[in-house]
């Protein structure tokens, strides 16, 4: 099973493993891995970790987030990767990580009322669908061997109402970070919304079919109907 080792000055702290979706980092003690350092944001990063892959996240931290050395907002995580937080770092072991960079689609940022982020998340979304293109005849094979054929999301109110973002990646976030963010991810079962992050106690969770999704991940439905950050999305999978 993958592990982070957590380090500092060489001296080994302690081993995490990634035994859940979701892994937080930060100076809270509620984090999963609790870094009491003022170099350390409360909530610093985050694991997300789907079948034998991870990828990394920076929460929007005062400091950043580190791998190998370069400055990442998200990163997929390979074997051998050392994570600086602070002066503190987390090493990756995981021998049978398969996924890159491209796998972890650019967060779609969506601010209810912001007419420029609503413009960003309506480039984001052509330029993911356009990036897509080149890659759907080999997606296709993979997604019919697989029985489930790939799946997109329509916004469905907002000025970027209508838009259209086809989820052709291993991952890909929705939402604000600070305010709230959820992530999808396409597994071998089919698409699972699951919550990240949101403000206040941190438990105000997206909302499917009228009904908050809670704690874990949801698997969604054929029109099933997404609330995120004020914005509605309908998920369609065909």
């Amino acid at each position: 099973m993958a592990k982070l080792v957590l380090s500092m000055n060489g001296v080994v702290q302690g081993e995490y493993e990634l035994n859940q979706e979701r892994l937080t980092i930060g100076r809270k003690p509620d984090n999963d891995i609790p870094i009491d350092n003022l170099a350390v944001s409360g909530k610093h990063a985050l694991v997300i970790t789907i079948l034998d892959d991870s990828f990394l996240e920076d929460l929007g931290s005062t400091n950043g987030s580190y791998v190998n050395g370069k400055l990442v907002k998200k990163h997929a995580l390979k074997d051998g990767d050392v994570i600086a937080i602070g002066k503190h770092e987390l090493k990756y072991v995981n021998e049978h990580a398969t996924a890159d960079d491209d796998d972890f689609e650019k967060t779609m940022i969506i601010r209810p009322g912001s007419a420029s982020a609503a413009v960003a998340a309506a480039q984001a979304a052509e330029k993911a669908v356009q990036s897509a293109a080149p890659a759907a005849a080999a997606a296709a094979p993979a997604a019919a061997g697989g029985g489930m054929p790939l799946a997109r999301l329509t916004v469905l109110n907002g000025p970027i109402a209508g838009k259209e973002l086809e989820l052709t990646k291993a991952l890909i976030t929705l939402g604000k970070p600070g305010t709230q963010v959820a992530v999808i991810s396409r597994r071998p079962q089919g698409y699972f919304l699951t919550h990240i992050e949101s403000d206040g106690d941190g438990k105000r969770y997206p909302v499917v079919n009228g009904e908050a999704i809670g704690a874990k991940a949801y698997q969604l439905k054929d029109s099933d109907l997404i609330e995120l950050a004020g914005i509605k999305m309908e998920f369609s999978a065909t």
